[in-house]
Order: structure tokens, then C-alpha cells, then sequence
């Protein structure tokens, strides 16, 4: 079955960095956008960015575009989600996704926590 774990998540400062991994078994990772999401307290669950199966193509929300980088390495069927300058807005719990054959599929989420 599709599995999907993240991990790396902690309490961080204002200004520091944090990075995120995604590890996923049960499907054909190399072939699947992935996706990181993530949801405040209060909030609702939010687009990070995505990144294509073959890497050559990424996208992020406006708030963490030039902060964060997403990759992947399909050789190890995991993603990963490089934050950096991290802000207090950026607290929330972070998940990754895959959505195949049109079912959404979600990890368990982390907890990324900025504050001084």
C-alpha cells in the first residue's frame, strides 16, 4: 500500500533552517508529482510547492518562493524540502502527497515550529 513518512520537523528560530524529508514506499515513485502541503493552526491546509517525477519542473506558493527548495531523489523514493529564513509564519504542520489515479494520498505530517 502507499506509505508516505516525514520527518525533520522541530522548533527553530526566526532566520534558521530546517529540512524536511518525505519517505514513500507502495508505488512507482519516479512517475508521480510530489507535493508538500502544510496547515496552521486555525488555518487551511496550504500548497508549499510541487515538484515533477523527473525533477525538471518545480513550483511554490508566493510566501516561500526563494526560502524554500524541494527535491527529490528517486533513487531512494524520497523528497525533501529545504527551509530556510524560516519566519513565525511559517509554523504550521508540514505533509507530503502524491495524488494517483486520482486518490490523494497524505503522510502523517511534522511539526515545524518557528519561534524565538
Amino acid at each position: 500500500q502507499v506509505q508516505l513518512v516525514e520527518s525533520g520537523g522541530g522548533l527553530v528560530q526566526p532566520g534558521g533552517s530546517l529540512r524536511l524529508s518525505c519517505a514513500t514506499s507502495g508505488f512507482t515513485f519516479s512517475i508521480y508529482t510530489m507535493r508538500w502541503y502544510r496547515q496552521a493552526p486555525g488555518k487551511e491546509r496550504e500548497l508549499v510547492g510541487s515538484i515533477n517525477g523527473v525533477s525538471t519542473v518545480t513550483s511554490y506558493a508566493d510566501s516561500v518562493k526563494g526560502r524554500f527548495t524541494i527535491s527529490r531523489d528517486n533513487g531512494k523514493n524520497t523528497m525533501n524540502l529545504q527551509m530556510n529564513s524560516l519566519k513565525p509564519e511559517d509554523t504550521a504542520v508540514y505533509y507530503c502527497n502524491t495524488r494517483i489515479l486520482e486518490t490523494n494520498y497524505w503522510g502523517q505530517g511534522t511539526q515545524v515550529t518557528v519561534s524565538s
